[in-house]
């Protein structure tokens, strides 16, 4: 049984990476890119709810953009700190910048979703650029990013940031994430113009202001934890021109400050992203065990064929590993040396959030309760 189990790995490893080596090396990496000097005006929308600590430096770093002609649209949505003072006194730093208050959420909608659409409303930029309070931008990223967007004719860009980490198992852990969704997810489809694939990032999704209205706004992802993933996804299954690039240099985000704070964090959008089945639950844990664990358990198998073939399993999804880390991070790919650990953690932080889900009856996000009856997409 092992035999075939790890015959067929090693078949399903190489499609995987055949698939990435040419996936990866369509993206782009931002830097690269010229900058836009002049141009249209650009609306960047931020929704916030309890980001006091993040979103002075993040607004601050976009203020000292190359690319001039933006306006801010800042979204302070239900907080019950100091966010929305500080989004005040922004204002008074640059008159580019409004705020708008949210003192309630409206039936049928999450949170953040709301504040972004709210933010739109009051936006008069050929483009929107969505990004969340605890992004930091280099001085170009604006510039690059919508000379690219305009030389390519897209409707929609996102741009992967930096996801920076100061502790060696979150570090692994995040590592593990981008590895798990590259091939899952397939964010490199995003720039073929014949797949109905796409991806978005919260950190970065820039859209051409006439194609998200026709589109059908935020509206299309109102309940959907994972809105700035779903954005891109639905966008191109539509047919909306799309692309990926990387921005490591040019965009920094600390994803989460702690293991603990990710495993917490990911209690929102890890069931959404299995589409609330308990099937696809099921499938996602089998799979990262057999392909991700398993090979380094009977790599110590006194089977000799079990042995050679658990270590080609390894090696194969090594590569991919080191592949992927490379493109998509500045993280060191020796992290794969606690790959199965990690691997475990994340089965763990599946199976946590889908049983809290489950437990809760929803989800719990930024202090409000949303109903997993509420959250199921009727498509």
């Amino acid at each position: 049984m092992l035999t075939i189990l790890f015959s067929v790995g090693i078949l399903v490893w190489i499609i995987f990476l055949f698939d990435g080596l040419i996936g990866l090396k369509r993206i782009d990496p931002l830097e690269k890119e010229e900058g836009l000097e002049l141009g249209p005006l650009l609306t960047v929308v931020v929704a916030a709810r309890n980001e006091e600590k993040q979103i002075a430096a993040s607004i601050l770093s976009q203020l000292e953009q190359t690319y001039k002609n933006v306006e801010w649209i800042l979204v302070n949505d239900r907080s019950t700190d100091t966010t929305g003072t500080i989004m005040d006194e922004l204002t008074k730093i640059d008159p580019r910048i409004k705020v708008i208050h949210i003192e309630k959420l409206p039936d049928g909608w999450l949170g953040k979703n709301n504040a972004l659409y709210m933010g739109t409303l009051q936006a008069s930029g050929k483009w929107l650029l969505f990004t969340d309070a605890d992004v930091k931008f280099g001085k170009q990223a604006f510039a690059k990013a919508l000379h690219y967007f305009e030389r390519h004719q897209l409707d929609h860009l996102t741009a992967a940031p930096n996801l920076s980490a100061n502790r060696f198992w979150l570090k692994s852990f995040v590592a593990f994430f981008l590895f798990g969704f590259s091939y899952f997810k397939r964010p490199w489809l995003a720039n073929n113009p014949k797949s109905k694939i796409g991806t978005g990032i919260g950190a970065f999704n820039l859209v051409l202001k006439e194609s998200y209205e026709t589109f059908g706004t935020h509206k299309k992802v109102k309940m959907r934890p994972d809105d700035d993933l779903q954005l891109g996804m639905k966008m191109k299954k539509a047919g909306y021109r799309q692309r990926i690039v990387t921005a490591l240099h040019l965009i920094e985000v600390e994803w989460y400050g702690s293991l603990k704070e990710a495993l917490v964090g990911l209690e929102k959008n890890t069931f959404a992203g299995l589409h609330y089945r308990i099937s696809m639950v099921i499938f996602a844990i089998l799979g990262v065990f057999i392909t991700n664990v398993l090979p380094f358990v009977m790599i110590f198998s006194g089977n000799k064929t079990v042995v050679l073939l658990s270590f080609g399993n390894i090696v194969l999804c090594g590569i991919l590993y080191v592949v992927v880390i490379k493109k998509l991070t500045l993280f060191s790919p020796m992290m794969f040396l606690v790959f199965p650990i990690t691997a475990l953690l994340f089965i763990y932080s599946i199976i946590r959030a889908s049983l809290l889900t489950f437990k809760r009856g929803g989800i719990v996000w930024r202090g409000t309760t949303y109903r997993l009856s509420e959250l199921r997409e009727k498509d």
